[in-house]
Formats: structure tokens, sequence, C-alpha cells
């Protein structure tokens, strides 16, 4: 099974990414009117997981995220068991949203919720709406940040019937402007993992085919999604299958995804002179050659295998190459830091509650990425993000 296959293709998304990058560039100039020229756009930011406009003494950073379809696995849990998920789910979208916006350094301010929905009758279960307020004010905790504002548009016909669409923005800022995270990457640099609680928000869309193509599902959800699948191995009883560490795939697959913002914020605040930030999601491990420079990122230590995805790539069935090339693996965040403060970011992230280990390090050479446990090497041509 590919993410290609499942109808998530970058190489298709990737090109109308670019052009929209270009006819980006073409608009910088317009806030060049205010305040006699203060602002004005930080150019290596266009292409980067955070948007900044730079001032006289700070960096005011802008990001715009969705969640996906992790909240479709939510939807089909509840239905199942009765309880909503929707408080990990608004962590999920949180996460997405300022896991970007530190990749440069920059502290979310605020975060802005949007959801999207086909009828204004999805706001009447309480249960599912509570839970979605409560985790997210929960997650602009966690992500030291405020709750500003929101939107709650009724989509009829655009959105599907009893569902909705989760995404948002945030705002965040860069000061002193010595902070800033500018891609200064050096041969010999170490590679920090910071590992990640389960496939967070990526790939959902391939892990529901596995789910929903079991005809046990079929007969409680009384629907097909993907009648093309129905051939492929199926699970015994969909969502509710148990992994061997006794928790259902649908449990697991909602773990929340993990804010790192305390991880880099308290780096910064330790002197971590880091060089490069990289939050793991779409494109998976591919995303660690995310710099223009042309540097080689070797591998050499693997994240705990958590059994989330043993079950994807046994069920899948997946083989190594699609996973790592779409799914984060166990790897959530990544910073690149002189080899002298490797072990030090370890113990910061150790103090936060978050597992992180040296997982190799960066070489001058060809642009690519190393998986040597693996075998695996993914050439620059397979990520092409700008």
């Amino acid at each position: 099974m590919t993410y290609a296959g499942t109808g998530v293709n970058y190489d298709e998304m990737d090109p109308f990414k670019r052009k929209a990058q270009l006819a980006a560039r073409e608009t910088a100039g317009n806030i060049a009117r205010l305040n006699s020229g203060e602002f004005r756009e930080f150019k290596p930011s266009r292409g980067e997981s955070a948007y900044l406009i730079e001032a006289a003494k700070s960096y005011f950073a802008h990001v715009e995220e969705g969640l996906g379809t992790k909240n479709l696995v939510a939807d089909a849990m509840y239905d199942l068991t009765g309880k909503s998920y929707y408080n990990n789910i608004a962590q999920c979208t949180v996460a997405m949203i300022v896991n970007d916006i530190i990749t440069l350094g920059a502290l979310p301010l605020s975060v802005a919720m949007h959801i999207a929905v086909c009828n204004s009758d999805w706001f009447n279960d309480e249960q599912r709406s509570d839970d979605l307020i409560a985790g997210w004010k929960h997650a602009c905790d966690l992500a030291r940040c405020v709750w500003g504002p929101g939107e709650t548009p009724t989509l009829n016909g655009l959105v599907v019937s009893e569902k909705s669409l989760l995404a948002g923005s945030a705002m965040g800022i860069i000061k002193p402007k010595e902070r800033l995270i500018t891609g200064n990457i050096q041969h010999g640099d170490v590679i920090v993992i910071i590992e990640s609680s389960g496939i967070h928000a990526n790939g959902l869309t391939l892990t529901r085919h596995i789910a929903e193509r079991t005809d046990g599902f079929w007969r409680k959800m009384g629907h097909r999604l993907f009648p093309h699948t129905i051939n492929l191995r199926a699970l015994q009883d969909g969502y509710l299958t148990l992994l061997p560490d006794g928790r259902t795939y649908g449990e697991t697959l909602l773990e929340p995804t993990l804010i790192y913002v305390d991880v880099v914020e308290d780096c910064l605040d330790a002197g971590i002179d880091i060089h490069y930030a990289v939050n793991v999601t779409g494109h998976g491990w591919r995303k660690f050659m995310r710099a223009t420079q042309p540097f080689t990122y070797v591998i050499d230590t693997l994240p705990t295998q958590l059994p989330i995805f043993n079950f994807i790539q046994e069920h899948g069935p997946v083989d190594d190459l699609e996973a790592y090339g779409n799914l984060n693996m166990g790897a959530g965040f990544a910073l690149y830091v002189p080899e002298s403060q490797g072990k030090q970011v370890v113990e910061i992230a150790k103090h936060l509650g978050k597992c992180a280990f040296i997982a190799g390090y960066i070489e001058k050479g060809e642009k690519k990425v190393i998986i040597r446990p693996k075998n695996i090497e993914f050439a620059s041509k397979t990520l092409a993000v700008r």
C-alpha cells in the first residue's frame, strides 16, 4: 500500500505549492508602505514551515495549518465506543500549527481555531463540543500561547454531513532577533530527534484505508468509503482491532500529537545554537533535507519502534521506503546543533518529559538522507517543496 495510492500524492501537490510561492513572492513589496518601510519580508523564510516578516527589533511569524482527516477516525471511534476523542483532536490541530512556527525560532503568541461544518446542528453534541474546547485550551497552555480568534463557518455542500474540517493559524514572534534559527547548518552537526507519541496527524488517509476495508467495520458503520480496497487484507475488528500492547487500533491512532514549543524555547533560553529545526510531518523523513544547502543527513540510530508503525506496515502492507518517506516513524521533531551541544539538547527534552536522542550527523556533500539501519536513501529530487 502506498500513500499516493490512497489519493495523497505529494508529486501532484508540490508543483502547485511551488507555483504559489513564486506568485506570493511578487506581493512582498506591498508591506513596504507601512511605517516608512520598517517592515519587510524575510526572504529566506519562503518555503520554510513558517513565514517571517522582519521588523527593526524582531521577526513576526505566521503559520496556517490544517488537521487533515484525523478527526474522521475520531468520528468512527465515537460511533463505536461513545467516546468523542475531540480533546485529542484539538491538541493535534494546535500542534500542527505551533510545531511549524517554532522551526525558525518563533514562539507562538496566539492561535486561532477554524472549524467548518456542514450544518450548524453539529455543535448540538455537547460532549464533542466541550471536548474540542477543553482540548484546544489545554493545547494552547502546552504551547505557552493565548487562544485568540476563531471562525465557525457552516458550509453545506462543501463539508460532508455530520463531519467537520479543523484548521487554524498562529502568530508568533522572534525577539531578540538573535534567536532566529537561520538554517546555518554546518559539517559535523548532530541530528537530535525528539520522539513522537505516535502517528501524530500525517498519514491518516492511509491508516483509514487499513481499518475501513474490514467487513465488520462496514456492518457497524453501514457504508463503504473505499470500495476499491475490499480485496486487500482486512482487519478482524477494524478500528477496534487490538495491538500487541492491548490498545485498539483506533485509540492508538488518536494519541494526541506532541507539542514541541517547550523544547525549542528552553533550548534557546539555554543558549543552544540551533542551526536548523524540522517538524517531521508530511514527506516523512525526507523532511530532514528541507534546508536548501547541499548536505547529507546520515541516520545511525532509530527512535523507539512504536507498535502502531509495526501494525501499519504489517496490515497495509507498507514497506520501509514508503513508511519512512511519508510517516514520522517515531520521529516527531528534529534539531540540528553542534556536536558539543547534542547531549544538552537531549537533557533539556528529558527534563520536559520528552524522549530525545542523537540519531546521526550531517556532512557536506550530495543532498540526501541516508537511514543506515534500514538501508534507505532519499535523494534530493524526492523532496520538492520549494
